[in-house]
């Protein structure tokens, strides 16, 4: 390869002439498996038979936004700094939006790391990377971006190209709701998704062809969005309630597997090995877990009268319905659904991913704080104890842990808190099937949700498949997500650097390859986008949608 002051870079035991990520957000074998097994997904299948695979272990939490910046960086969240789409801001007592300029601040990308080493690298629709980054190729943002932005393609000129060739190009329109729509709606949902895995492959014949590429990655979000809104048609204690909605998710992957042979020819005809890979997995939403109404019970959380807490909820739906203040002005406000009495109140889960994010109302850290720094570990601690002894009846009757693990966060992501006054103080990790919210509804510590209703929510074990001449031949293999960066560069002969948390997965290849490492690389700070508040709205009413910001 050529450096970017021309002088020629040394590369040693490379395995990987180009590479072609094809990413599956949300897969998880427990879905593919049978599916391959009927026959419905061969070139998936042949992949697997033919190369190395098995699960990717996730971030915790098993969230989009941290999971797929792991990937992009090689680090875990205590060191590129996000945990959840949102963020939040203990001096303001409000939360943001994250984006990839939060993450320019505090790590580099492999788009950047690659890009400096002079590859020509391509991504498209990967998560966390609006505002795009100035690559050595092309990139086009992911669903997060807002609605009405141009800035969402590198080089900019992409944007007219891919309207030209998509005229109704969209970051992922939301879930279709409305009465009596049966399914025929239900149809008409799938058919976008169906759509979105084709739109994937020709964007990247597209600007592969126009831009060359050394390594690309084209990113199937839709996956994550099927599994979320149709679980109950996948999941073996449901899926034969409805047959013919059954199938027709069923096809809906057939269609993606179609996709997926395409980018193989693709990836075969440039000399590529391909790789497939999830952020997290999936599996049911049997409930959701409420731990501020744990908090509001054990006296830690203070609520103001439950006409106060009426009247808020009532405030945020009619702002909505009228199109005021919609919903990141409510999600902005930590006073949302809650009404919480802040002199009254030691703790709160103030956002939720999957996980919930529970923050100490510390004084001289939150505008209204009553923990006393000297009680701030005590504190911490006793919280932490009462939580993971939370029980409740589970679906059936019988008792069961509701947060298996309540984690301390520097010790978890191996930081100092003090460099991160984003962090909660403790991360709340649900029983499997279980997702927390912030919000509180009824008395029950578990809100069971029907069969009828049940949905899709994430799981830590996600999926890996390697494909290409050098890679082990029928290989099962187990990683992590933050391997997949150093996994490339050394595949490419290129030196890792030191500050990536994640290995080289060594048993992926059919020998042992040899790693070298050189110095952390230097971050290259890009200034933050101004978005307008109905943008900011689009963006958090989508994540919504998908039961993000409850």
């Amino acid at each position: 390869m050529i450096s970017r002051q021309g002088e020629k870079t040394e590369t040693y035991d490379r395995r990987f002439p180009r590479v072609l990520l094809i990413g599956l957000d949300g897969a998880t074998f427990d879905v593919l498996d049978p599916l391959m097994a009927a026959g419905r997904m061969p070139n998936l299948k042949s992949l697997i038979d033919g190369g190395a695979s098995g699960v990717l272990e996730s971030t915790k939490p098993p969230i989009t936004p941290a999971a797929w910046t792991t990937f992009m960086t090689g680090k875990g969240p205590g060191r590129h700094g996000i945990i959840d789409f949102v963020r939040y801001d203990p001096a303001t007592n409000a939360l943001t939006l994250n984006n990839n300029t939060e993450i320019s601040q505090n790590a580099k990308t492999i788009w950047q790391i690659l890009s400096d080493k002079q590859y020509k690298v391509g991504s498209i629709n990967v998560p966390m990377t609006y505002p795009p980054e100035e690559v050595n190729g092309f990139m086009i943002s992911g669903f997060d971006t807002p609605h009405g932005r141009d800035d969402f393609t590198h080089p900019p000129e992409l944007r007219s190209e891919l309207f030209k060739r998509f005229p109704d190009y969209t970051h992922e329109k939301k879930w279709e709701r409305k009465a009596g729509g049966g399914i025929a709606l239900f149809k008409k949902n799938l058919e976008y998704i169906n759509d979105s895995f084709e739109r994937g492959y020709a964007l990247a014949e597209m600007c592969g062809k126009k831009y060359g590429w050394d390594v690309m990655m084209v990113l199937y979000k839709l996956v994550d969005n099927l599994q979320h809104k149709a679980w109950r048609y996948l999941d073996t204690r449901t899926r034969d309630r409805d047959p013919a909605r059954r199938n027709l998710t069923e096809v809906c992957f057939e269609r993606l597997d179609v996709a997926i042979g395409k980018l193989v020819a693709l990836a075969r005809k440039n000399d590529a090995t391909v790789i497939v890979m999830s952020d997290h997995g999936h599996g049911s939403l049997d409930g959701k877990a409420q731990p501020n109404l744990l908090l509001a019970r054990w006296g830690y959380l203070g609520l103001r009268s439950p006409f106060s807490r009426a009247l808020t909820r009532t405030s945020v739906w009619w702002n909505r319905y009228v199109g005021k203040n919609g919903s990141f002005a409510a999600l902005a406000n930590m006073n949302r659904d809650l009404a919480i009495d802040w002199a009254r109140s030691r703790a709160c889960v103030l956002h939720a991913g999957i996980y919930g994010f529970l923050y100490l109302n510390l004084r001289g850290r939150q505008p209204d704080g009553i923990v006393e720094q000297k009680d701030y570990e005590s504190t911490r601690a006793e919280i932490r104890e009462r939580l993971l002894s939370a029980r409740c009846p589970d679906r059936d009757g019988n008792d069961m842990q509701i947060f298996p693990a309540v984690h301390i966060t520097e010790e978890l992501y191996n930081c100092d808190r003090n460099d991160h006054p984003w962090l909660p103080d403790l991360l709340l990790s649900p029983a499997p099937g279980l997702a927390v919210v912030k919000k509180i509804r009824g008395s029950s510590p578990v809100r069971w949700v029907p069969f009828s209703r049940m949905e899709g929510t994430h799981r830590l074990e996600g999926i890996v498949v390697a494909n290409g001449p050098r890679i082990a031949s029928g290989k099962r293999i187990r990683a992590h997500i933050a391997d997949i960066a150093p996994t490339i560069l050394a595949g490419l002969g290129e030196r890792v650097p030191k500050d990536m948390e994640g290995r080289v997965i060594h048993e992926m290849f059919d020998r042992k390859i040899s790693v070298r490492y050189e110095p952390p690389q230097e971050r290259r700070v890009e200034e933050a986008p101004v978005l307008s508040e109905a943008q900011v709205q689009d963006v958090t009413d989508r994540l919504s949608d998908l039961g993000y910001l409850e």
